[in-house]
């Protein structure tokens, strides 16, 4: 990929899915990272088929050129009862990425989400959004594990995503107001940004100088309309197919891609289409993405 200032990867999920587990069950972790190397591409963030023995982890990555950019952490930080034990695992989370040479956490809240909080009972229906102590308390959690990140020579990258407390614009643009810029930066994700009501555009103009990482994914846009109209869970629209990579779906990333090179951003960019490779094969999928994305580069150029 040329004329791009900042450096470009790939993530796993488009592989093997993360929160749905059936999609590419069968994939193995060499499988991903030999088609990662065959896209050209150097980085990724961990996934759940890689060996998490750190030397073996090390080898098969160093033998394909390929750096592990992130690997994702939840936390638990809106309850404060759960403080402690959430930042001793920030810390052990972030000895590992320094490790391994990363330098951001991709990180989540996943207090009141419908799928991810410990605390939640399978028949529950709705994400429980956060009152204003549930706001602070993950406010003070999310700038102490910054703080730990920064120990390790890492950044917080804060994670906006679908079926959690902190997806739509109003609850991003609250969550940089209540934290610290100095210990907490935002993970811009161009799909989960659409899906939980926001313009990426300008997602990306209002909080650019909080930005250290992106996740470039797209969202189909009938799928998503009839996934609201059934009103479905997150699982049950990854499950649909509302995700895919970028030039597959109805964002424009003309403006996004525009605006990333007159900013000169610089860190790292995945690509990401969280979907079923049984029907959309990860390295078919990543390819024309990246032949879409050459071509906005070549427009911008002229």
């Amino acid at each position: 990929m040329t004329g791009l200032p900042f450096k470009l990867g790939v993530h796993p999920i488009n592989w093997v899915g993360e929160d749905v587990k059936e999609h590419g069950a069968d994939t193995t972790y060499e499988q991903i990272l030999d088609d990662i190397a065959a896209l050209g591409l150097a980085g990724t963030e961990m996934g759940r088929k890689y060996p998490t023995d750190i030397p073996v982890l090390k080898e098969e990555l160093a033998k394909r050129g390929i750096q592990l950019v992130s690997q994702w952490k939840s936390v638990l930080f809106s309850d404060p009862a759960y403080r402690d034990e959430e930042l001793a695992a920030y810390r052990k989370h972030a000895q590992f990425l320094q490790e391994m040479g990363s330098t951001v956490i991709s990180t989540a809240e996943v207090g009141g989400s419908l799928h991810f909080d410990p605390r939640r009972t399978p028949n529950e229906k709705e994400v429980l959004r956060l009152d204003e102590a549930g706001w602070q308390s993950l406010a003070e959690g999310l700038n102490l594990a910054g703080a730990i990140a920064q120990e390790y020579g890492l950044k917080l990258t804060y994670h906006h995503h679908g079926g959690t407390v902190i997806e739509s614009p109003e609850e991003i643009d609250k969550l940089m107001a209540m934290t610290d810029p100095v210990l907490v930066h935002l993970l811009f994700d161009t799909g989960h940004a659409y899906y939980g009501g926001a313009d990426p555009l300008t997602v990306l103009r209002k909080h650019y100088n909080r930005i250290a990482y992106i996740h470039l994914k797209d969202i189909r846009q009938a799928v998503l309309d009839e996934a609201r109209a059934e009103n479905v869970d997150f699982v049950t629209c990854i499950r649909k197919g509302v995700f895919t990579v970028p030039g597959d779906g109805c964002l424009d990333f003309g403006p996004i891609f525009q605006e990333l090179l007159e900013r000169k951003y610089e860190g790292w960019a995945m690509l990401e289409g969280e979907q079923d490779p049984a029907t959309h094969p990860a390295y078919e999928y990543a390819q024309n993405a990246l032949h879409y994305i050459q071509s906005l580069i070549s427009q911008e150029r002229r």
